[in-house]
């Protein structure tokens, strides 16, 4: 196997890796909203959470972004950090029942 092929094969590696990561912590995510009453559904597409409004409206999409750092929804205008779940939790059930 030559570098470059080695290289492309790390690089695939380390993708699916972090993927894993960020559907690790929407997990996590899904399971302290799910204590608040609040639905989430994982999706493998992206990975993402999705999270529909009890009132009509739009459904909030979450994502982990900034590197894995922050749960992030409404086109990244909004975050919370990653390393508090709880927290995010509380924040994005009172954001999807306002």
């Amino acid at each position: 196997m030559n570098s470059e092929m080695s290289a492309r094969l790390t690089a695939v590696a380390l993708g699916a890796r972090h993927i894993e990561e960020e559907a690790d912590k929407l997990a996590l995510l899904q399971n302290a909203l799910l204590r608040r009453g609040v639905q989430g559904e994982l999706r493998s597409d992206g990975p993402a959470l999705l999270i529909r409004r009890r009132m009509p409206g739009m459904p909030v999409w979450v994502f982990v972004g900034y590197g894995g750092a922050y749960y992030s929804w409404q086109s990244a205008e909004r975050r919370h950090p990653a390393g508090d779940v709880e927290g995010a939790a509380e924040v994005l059930a009172h954001y999807v029942e306002s």
